[in-house]
């Protein structure tokens, strides 16, 4: 199978080769970078009457379909790798024309595509908007006694996409339970205890839990049931 793709290719592509030392075009004696092989032995690419083609180097798989294409004729341009033992592909040779035709299409995709991307960046905001609402109402139901306004912060903190935090665990999209008073016993140490101010002053962060642990569940008791 191999070997029938190769002999496909062989008959669909013409193959120019970047020389990696000196050689001599067949018809016109001059030697040049690029060269492809004919009957005669090696020609230059004006010998091959190929001198009107210009290079696109190989990365944009897009452009690259394209410009092929919209180009009448076109090579590919390979070169030999010494340290690989084999010839890598650089880009292909196409006509101007050809190739501003396919630039032309492809920036018009990327306008299309960017308008896509809006899209779903505008989807996902919507969806996370109604998530953290939703979740900002289940910790209200579980602590009546907490301000909607802190509801909706924490939900916002811990239910931010790609947050890493507990709201964006499979148990804070489920609203389970024990996830959300997890993040709600978060933002009462931050905002409500001297945490911040004793993991500043050098306690490390198991002691200070430790010693704002009592505040921090008195708290949540009041809210839970207040």
């Amino acid at each position: 199978m191999a070997e029938a793709d190769r002999k496909r290719q062989s008959k669909s592509e013409i193959v120019v080769v970047s020389a990696l030392k000196d050689w001599s075009c067949a018809e016109c004696g001059g030697g040049w970078s690029l060269l492809t092989m004919d009957d005669k032995g090696p020609l230059c690419l004006s010998c091959a009457d190929m001198d009107h083609l210009v290079f696109l180097p190989a990365g944009d798989a897009a452009l690259t379909r394209r410009a092929r294409k919209a180009s009448g004729l076109s090579a590919v341009v390979v070169r030999f790798s010494r340290a690989r033992k084999r010839y890598e592909r650089q880009g292909i040779l196409v006509e101007e024309e050809g190739l501003e035709r396919a630039e032309a299409e492809c920036l018009a995709d990327g306008d299309a595509r960017e308008r896509r991307r809006e899209r779903e960046r505008s989807r996902r905001a919507e969806h996370d908007l109604a998530f953290q609402a939703e979740m900002a109402a289940e910790i209200v139901r579980i602590f009546p006694g907490c301000p909607r306004d802190r509801a909706d912060e924490v939900a916002r903190h811990t239910g931010a996409r790609g947050s890493g935090r507990v709201g964006r665990s499979a148990a804070g999209r489920a609203f389970d339970p024990g996830a959300l008073r997890l993040a709600v016993a978060a933002s009462v140490r931050h905002r409500d205890t001297g945490y911040d101010e004793l993991l500043m002053s050098g306690v490390n962060r198991a002691e200070a839990r430790l010693l704002v642990r009592d505040e921090v569940e008195r708290i949540l008791e009041e809210w839970g049931n207040p």
